[in-house]
């Protein structure tokens, strides 16, 4: 093996790749090619598939990667020769200076590599007490678990847990969401109220406070997600701390001070987060508390009148709910349910002093909100549907949707993909029947079924950029 003197360096350099294939020096000296070690970012490669090793005659040397690596990569090349004794002297043998040289050499080695490593370590200061004991706690115990130190004999230990963290977090989310939630519902109801008659205006006023209590609670809940996230910011600054403590441990004191500050920092952190944990349960309770309020007053959609409130309890004066067979919101009275608003056929509307609805013809247009589930002219007239151009269909019509269109004239309705005429068949002069009649122009987008056939009195032109498909299986003659 070569002898030359064991320089007082570092044996570890870190490089961006942006050299390409490299070569990559590296001023420590090696004895052989596999006394380094080669990582790129985080992983180790092998020495000839990944790299290969050039020493020089005073025994520096570089590495060069088989082939380039991403600009942006890292590359650390750190001394690695394994922890063994390659000569033996024997009683009687040769004694040399070469194979001391190289014994003495190896050892300096030893020791460098362990003090390289030994300088990315947190270590103690140099002046604390005797008694600290800096070993970490049982991996049972730590796991899972933030890294702090004791308040009274600094020594590391491990009491919140991340899962504790992340709940806080997890919940002042989901309080908000409910909140959220809560106020959506409140402003509802609210808005249905107001477009009912003057007869609602003591339930509107309930729905208003409740949609102000959801409005606090969702502010409330804001407040511990922001407490929450500062908690797993002061977290992120602990590590931060201690990783800059590692990476300035070169020097055996300036390591010792450093890590001293981070010591102090995490625990500082660990008490913020621990004081985020208890505001982000706070928040939370108070959202549950201010929605459960808000539930018992507005009750939701049912199809009849509920005899208890969301939560299985008594009633209370004033509550409301949107009734999906009769099409109204009624409110409770305190001892009954009633329209929350009264046809035009009321004569008199008033309030009693414990706000149930006096009017003179009330159960009479009660009544006639129950038979009459559609407008109609009389009852014995006809039905009164939606009407308008195609620009005023729905936005997101559903199944069995029915309207006139005023731009063609004709009834039409929503078969689940298109709309679609609806009768009409064939028309007349007078009584007869006998013209069936088509548009000329394809304004929209249409595919014919492949169980379906289509006719069309020609001519007939398709719009720029509209499409008519003919699925397979299917005909369109144009006549």
């Amino acid at each position: 093996m070569p002898d030359y003197p064991i320089s007082p360096v570092v044996r570890r350099v870190v490089y961006t790749a942006s050299a390409g294939v490299g070569p990559y020096a590296f001023t420590f000296e090696i004895l052989v090619q596999t006394d380094i070690d080669v990582y790129l970012n985080s992983t180790l490669k092998t020495l000839t598939t990944d790299y290969t090793v050039t020493i020089n005659a005073n025994g520096t040397g570089s590495i060069t990667f088989v082939s380039a690596p991403d600009p942006a990569a890292r590359v650390t090349i750190v001394g690695a020769r394994d922890i063994q004794r390659a000569t033996d002297f024997v009683t009687g043998g040769d004694l040399t200076a070469s194979s001391l040289n190289l014994a003495l050499d190896q050892n300096v080695i030893f020791s460098q590599q362990n003090a390289e490593a030994l300088g990315r370590a947190i270590l103690a200061p140099v002046t604390d007490p005797s008694s600290i004991n800096m070993v970490l706690p049982l991996q049972t115990s730590r796991a899972g678990k933030v890294l702090s130190f004791n308040s009274s004999t600094g020594n590391p230990e491990t009491v919140i847990t991340t899962t504790a963290i992340n709940n806080a977090a997890t919940d002042a989310a989901a309080a908000a969401a409910s909140a959220s939630a809560a106020a959506g519902s409140a402003s509802a109801a609210a808005g249905s109220a107001s477009s009912a008659s003057s007869s609602a205006s003591s339930a509107t006023s309930s729905a208003s406070s409740a949609t102000s209590s959801a409005s606090s609670a969702t502010s409330s809940a804001s407040a511990a997600a922001a407490s929450a996230a500062a908690a797993a910011s002061s977290e992120s600054h602990a590590a931060s701390s201690e990783s800059a403590a590692a990476g300035s441990a070169s020097a055996a004191s300036t390591s010792a001070s450093n890590a001293s500050t981070s010591a102090s920092n995490a625990a500082n952190s660990a008490t913020a987060a621990q004081s985020a944990q208890t505001a982000a349960e706070s928040a939370r309770d108070s959202t549950l508390a201010a929605f459960d309020s808000f539930d018992d007053r507005y009750l939701g959609t049912k199809t009849s009148d509920p005899a208890l409130d969301n939560d299985g309890n008594a009633l209370v004066a004033g509550a409301l709910y949107f009734n999906s067979v009769d099409g109204i919101i009624k409110v409770y009275t305190g001892s009954a349910w009633v329209a929350a608003y009264v046809s035009g056929s009321a004569s008199s509307i008033g309030f009693t002093p414990a706000g149930a609805i006096a009017a003179t013809n009330v159960q009479a247009a009660i009544q006639e909100l129950d038979t009459e589930k559609v407008p109609r002219t009389s009852t014995t007239g006809s039905a009164i549907i939606p009407s308008g151009t195609e620009g005023q269909r729905d936005g997101s019509p559903a199944a069995g949707h029915f309207r006139f269109n005023t731009g063609v004239s004709k009834f039409e309705g929503y078969n689940g993909s298109a709309w679609g005429a609806v009768g009409g068949g064939a028309t007349g002069g007078g009584g007869d029947a006998v013209f069936i009649e088509n548009d000329q122009v394809v304004t929209a987008n249409y595919t014919i079924p492949a169980t379906k056939n289509a006719m069309s009195t020609g001519p007939i032109s398709i719009n720029s950029g509209v499409t008519v498909t003919v699925s397979t299986g299917a005909r369109w003659m144009v006549i």
